[in-house]
């Protein structure tokens, strides 16, 4: 780089920027080359196009492919290429942990091998309180991916990859999809499951708002189509990790905003699961109830971490207000611990780092967090 009258640096021209890829993709450029062609490649989508093609035949060149370089990088270039130049039809803004969330589970799929989709996988979850396991392949958790994915898809007008009589529970739709395909490999998922996210995408971003409180039917419960989406980018994440667990592969927690909004939406859930815990006889009963509305006892939920936060749970009705005047109890929890909990990957016992206070009303809400697990 040139210096400038100022002592500074003069910014290469473009058409030296270009001339500098080869090199960049090859990590042969100097510290300040680096820095500038990166500048570059969140502003000119010709040459981050240009850079990822040179970046994917370098690996070529390996016979043993680093699985911490590409997704990575990828993802660093892609979002910083969308940072700086937005699309002209942007994403809406509640949709975006689930664009986000897709498109680091592609990356790692893009980046595994033939033999991996074979993987054994351990999907987690809890049934009235208890742990349940089933067996399966990477294939057959993108698999499951894409048919509870569908029942967004059907509520939007959009064609169901289980057809228009599928059952609506998750658990069925996945049954009824791995006993079809008999052992899903991954040509038969890979590409169904990433054109249907981006046609749920395209979709919701052509709709703009009018779309985001649409119901989206799970069979025994509903949620409106924003949050339906925020809860796919929370399962999209949870299975990532079960496959990037099973390949032996570097997989890190959303980014803190899109990890808050998951918090948040459990949080809300989790006044009906612990009502719903209460009619079947597996919580303690209500103690003081109050009118729709009106402050209740409440447990104080602190999430700690990027994306954390501070919950106030009413304890004796769905319909009360959480309070932190009216709390009887405290839990402190670290972020992916509890994001584990509401997965079913932890058991309540073993989630809580800090409890304080009323031990039942403690207990009935790490429960009923819990309970929020599903296949």
């Amino acid at each position: 780089m040139s210096a400038t009258p100022g002592g500074g640096t003069e910014t290469p021209s473009h058409d030296v920027l270009r001339s500098l890829l080869g090199a960049w993709a090859l990590s042969a450029c100097s510290a300040e080359e680096t820095d500038a062609v990166e500048a570059h490649l969140g502003e000119c989508a010709p040459c981050a196009d240009e850079a990822l093609r040179l970046r994917d035949a370098v690996a070529l060149l390996h016979t043993e492919r680093d699985l911490d370089l590409d997704p990575l990088l990828r993802f660093r270039v892609l979002e910083n290429c969308l940072g700086r130049r937005p699309a002209r039809i942007p994403v809406p803004e509640w949709a975006s942990p689930y664009d986000a969330e897709t498109a680091r589970l592609d990356a790692l799929l893009r980046d595994i091998g033939e033999a991996e989709w074979n993987r054994p996988v351990q999907l987690r979850w809890f049934e009235g309180g208890e742990p349940v396991h089933r067996a399966t392949t990477v294939a057959g958790v993108i698999g499951h991916l894409l048919t509870v994915d569908g029942l967004v898809a059907g509520a939007l007008g959009l064609d169901d990859p289980l057809g228009r009589d599928a059952p609506h529970a998750p658990t069925e739709r996945t049954e009824k999809f791995w006993l079809a395909e008999s052992r899903p490999v991954a040509s038969e998922v890979h590409a169904p499951w990433r054109n249907q996210s981006h046609t749920l995408i395209r979709t919701v971003s052509f709709a703009g708002h009018g779309v985001a409180d649409l119901s989206v039917s799970y069979s025994d419960f509903s949620l409106s189509l924003q949050d339906s989406l925020l809860d796919r980018a929370f399962e999209c994440w949870m299975h990532a990790d079960d496959i990037a667990e099973a390949v032996n592969y570097p997989y890190d927690p959303p980014r803190g905003s899109h990890l808050h909004r998951m918090v948040d939406l459990a949080a809300r859930l989790l006044p009906a699961a612990l009502a719903g815990r209460r009619r079947s006889g597996l919580a303690g009963p209500a103690r003081h109830l109050v009118a729709a509305g009106s402050p209740g006892r409440s447990l104080h939920l602190e999430i700690e971490g990027a994306g954390g936060g501070d919950w106030y749970i009413p304890l004796d009705s769905p319909a009360a207000l959480g309070s932190a005047d009216h709390a009887v109890a405290q839990v402190a929890l670290d972020r992916v611990e509890f994001c584990h909990l509401v997965a079913g990957h932890v058991s309540p016992e073993e989630a809580a780092a800090g409890q304080d206070g009323d031990r039942d009303a403690i207990r009935d809400v790490l429960f009923a967090a819990a309970s929020l697990s599903r296949m």
